[in-house]
């Protein structure tokens, strides 16, 4: 086992924790690639980018809120540079199933002269129990655009395996992983598997991208809105309608299905009053 440090960008995230957690029970050293990190990151201060990557072995790249915001790309084919100058032998880039932003994402990271593994997830069925999503499963209503297209939901568990293998074994060199559910799943479909899960009634309510634009708004404000609907209307026209075997080609195991996630989710009291 090498001694060199993993570098895990968005280590606080939902995948970025997973991450971290995996390879420290490995016990691979790992640095915390966040603002508050002993050796800070932040995407926003690139002058903290060469301290983060300096001696790293491989390092996992997830861009917050997601690769779509103006500027992200950008900045993934500037880390990428500094990156390969400072001797990082591999790049694990998360990148979005369906998103065009995230595919110029993966090209920058392709064309960095550094050895990469792309990880191309589709929706987390994690967004229902620790994102913008639990509330509406809290509330018993989960109004979601899009009508009856149907999703692949990956477990975000799955993709911090799938990541975990990437940074760690030679033989996922150059691969693109596409990750998904076993499973393709309308809406009605996911808010059926949370009620029997939580015991709470969850209701998908259809809304259009407009109201979903005000309901993200109002919460979380106008520029977080304008990039969730956009993603929303690029990749909920059914693009996605479709499974991929990138959890079983990089683990060697079968994806979780969304019931499964949901009966963990609630036996860890994600949907309890107290949580």
């Amino acid at each position: 086992m090498s001694t060199q440090p993993i570098l895990v960008i968005g280590s606080t995230g939902k995948t970025g924790s997973r991450v971290a957690a995996r390879l420290e029970q490995r016990g691979e050293a790992v640095r915390h690639g966040s603002r508050r990190a002993p050796i800070p990151f932040d995407w926003d201060t690139p002058d903290t980018w060469q301290a983060s990557l300096e001696g790293i072995r491989s390092a996992y790249i997830t861009y917050f809120p997601d690769l779509a915001f103006p500027g992200a790309v950008d900045k993934v084919e500037a880390l990428s540079q500094v990156a390969r100058t400072a001797g990082v032998e591999r790049l694990v880039l998360l990148s979005g199933r369906g998103e065009h932003h995230a595919r110029l994402g993966e090209e920058a990271v392709r064309a960095s002269g550094v050895d990469f593994t792309l990880v191309r997830a589709s929706w987390f069925a994690q967004n229902f129990s620790e994102g913008y999503l639990r509330d509406p499963v809290l509330n018993g209503v989960l109004p979601m655009p899009g009508g009856d297209v149907a999703e692949p939901i990956v477990d975000v568990d799955d993709i911090a395996d799938v990541a975990v293998a990437a940074l760690t074994e030679d033989r996922h060199s150059g691969e693109l992983y596409e990750v998904t559910g076993p499973r393709l799943l309308t809406f009605a479909e996911m808010a059926a598997i949370l009620s029997d899960a939580s015991g709470r009634a969850v209701q998908h309510v259809p809304i259009s991208f407009e109201e979903f634009h005000k309901g993200l708004a109002d919460s979380a404000g106008a520029f977080i809105a304008d990039v969730f609907t956009g993603i929303a209307r690029e990749t909920l026209d059914g693009r996605n309608a479709s499974l991929c075997d990138g959890v079983e080609r990089a683990i060697g195991r079968p994806p979780r299905d969304f019931a499964e996630f949901a009966r963990n989710a609630a036996r860890a009291g994600a949907w309890s009053d107290a949580a």
